[in-house]
């Protein structure tokens, strides 16, 4: 009879210890995830788009823009001793932005390291009862255009942009381009020459080249932006002859609905090592954009720095 309560004793007794301290370690796991939510600080939030593109602007043109920051509400970046504010994308004077919603605003995009998947994914015929194969053409609502672009290549007028030109000698070509540009370009041409001695696709691009469009003032076909073929710093690259093949987006609609349809096989490309030898020195290709533009490179090294690709910044020679 002893043993039998000295057993029920000693099992009360370890129930009662056992019970008492997990109660103890969940009470102190609680208290300790309290303090710890108390003590840590929230993490910052990530960096805005405006930041990301002000700061990028910053980097790609060290010598025009001499200061990116926060101020009075927004990021601003300082080019030849004004403010230019990022204005929901609209780049403006300090004395212009309360009119934001009456300009159009830049063009800033992803730019893939290699062809994006998007650009070549079908895409379903919209459903509309117009029938006009070439709405995405029609202009755009008439907005005033910001001056940003003008003063960062020194071109407000057609023949203040002309006086900036620099004829120069590409691909076997003579071409006219910004003069800031002229470095960067030469450094592409280099290294596509270079690649011409291997690679036997190279060197047939550059035999059947025809002569390059370069500098053009005009707008953006269909639209009142201005190409960037007025500032001079934009190319047109075609061979002599297509062979059937769709290289701008544009043309292809004029007969063909779902021009945004047309397979990889049946576009225009230049060869891979003239694509990468050109993004190597800051400039981006039209065949990545959706609406594409096979033919087409431009100068953009803040796109280039907004999607994370390397490359080499080449500073342009004081004129």
């Amino acid at each position: 009879m002893n043993r039998k309560i000295f057993v029920i004793t000693l099992i009360v007794v370890i129930w009662l210890v056992f019970s008492c301290g997990s109660k103890q370690v969940i009470a102190d796991d609680i208290f300790i995830i309290e303090v710890q939510q108390q003590s840590e600080p929230e993490e910052p939030p990530g960096p805005t788009r405006a930041e990301l593109i002000m700061k990028a602007l910053y980097a790609a043109y060290p010598r025009e823009i001499s200061a990116v920051e926060f101020r009075d509400g927004d990021w601003a970046v300082q080019m030849h001793g004004i403010w230019y504010y990022y204005a929901e994308g609209r780049l403006l004077y300090e004395d212009i932005r309360e009119n934001v919603s009456s300009y159009r605003s830049q063009t800033f995009y992803r730019y893939a390291p290699e062809l994006s998947p998007f650009v070549l994914r079908p895409i379903p015929e919209p459903r509309s009862g117009n029938n006009n194969n070439n709405n995405a053409a029609q202009p755009r609502t008439v907005l005033s255009r910001s001056s940003f672009l003008d003063d960062l290549w020194q071109a407000r007028t057609r023949d203040e942009a002309s006086g900036n030109l620099r004829t120069v000698r590409f691909l076997g070509h003579s071409v006219r381009i910004h003069f800031k540009i002229v470095d960067a370009l030469a450094a592409v041409q280099e290294r596509i020459m270079e690649e011409a001695r291997t690679d036997r696709t190279v060197q047939t691009w550059l035999n059947n080249l025809s002569i390059p469009e370069t500098w053009s003032w005009r707008n953006i076909a269909a639209t009142e932006s201005r190409s960037l073929h007025s500032y001079g710093i934009a190319l047109d690259l075609l061979p002599r002859s297509l062979g059937r093949l769709q290289t701008y987006w544009l043309w292809t609609s004029q007969y063909r609905v779902d021009w945004y349809n047309v397979p990889y096989e049946e576009r225009y490309h230049p060869p891979d090592a003239v694509i990468k030898a050109f993004e190597a020195y800051g400039f981006t290709w039209g065949g990545k954009w959706y609406q594409f533009d096979t033919m087409h490179f431009e100068y953009r090294p803040d796109i280039l720095i907004l999607s994370d690709m390397p490359f080499t910044l080449i500073l342009p020679e004081e004129d």
